[in-house]
This record gives structure tokens, sequence and C-alpha cells, in this order.
């Protein structure tokens, strides 16, 4: 069950840690104005990337936020990889949310949480 671990430790990650939405859904991006954000965007406080940041998070419509899957990403611009925290996202916003990471001089792979513990990795 280490699949399952995984997930669970996610998720408690999330629990203990404070949510901040600082890009809501509609909002511009702050370097590329053009682009606006499909799904609320925020990081967990007092957590940490590979980028020295929050860990990022997109935010879905489901009523329970647990962790429904993570987008890992490289990007060749910025000449790095980190992953993003799917939280309460439905199949389609998770989707939303990967496009916006397969574009330009980004990459991104989607792996979904299954009930089982199991998880289905997307491109």
């Amino acid at each position: 069950m280490a699949g399952n671990e995984f997930w669970l430790a996610l998720d408690q990650l999330v629990a203990t840690s404070n949510l901040i939405v600082d890009r809501p859904k509609g909002s511009p991006h702050p370097r590329y104005p053009s682009f606006r954000y499909p799904l609320d965007y925020g990081y967990l406080q007092g957590t940490r990337s590979p980028d020295g940041d929050g860990i990022d998070a997109w935010m879905g419509s489901l009523t329970d936020a647990s962790v429904t899957g993570i987008i890992v990403t490289v990007d060749l611009d910025k000449r790095d990889a980190e992953f993003k925290l799917l939280l309460g996202c439905t199949a389609d916003e998770a989707q939303i949310a990967l496009a916006t990471h397969n574009r330009g001089s980004q990459a991104g792979k989607l792996v979904e949480r299954r009930d089982t513990g199991e998880s289905t990795i997307h491109d």
C-alpha cells in the first residue's frame, strides 16, 4: 500500500497547512497579463518546493478539497521541475490545469489519485 501512503501523506500536509489563493480564477498572471488563471491557484503556506517557494496548488470545485492528483512539471525557460497539487479537482478541472502546463516551454504529466491508492498517469 505504498501508493496509498503517498496520498495520505499529501492529505496530511494539506490538512496541516494554510492554503493561500493568491491568483483567483480569472485573474491575470503577474508577468504575462494575457494569461488568465482557469482555476483558483495558490500555495501551501509554510511549505517549500524545489523553487524555494510554497508548494503550488490548483483548487477545483469539489466540496472535499483533498488531494485528487498532482501535476509534475518541467519548465525549460526557468530550468526547473516541480509538482503542483490538485485539490478538490474534477477530472475536467485536472485536464484544464494540465493544459496550462503543456504549453510554451513547459511540459507536464498528470498523476491522478484513485480510490484504491493507485495512480494513473496522463500526458
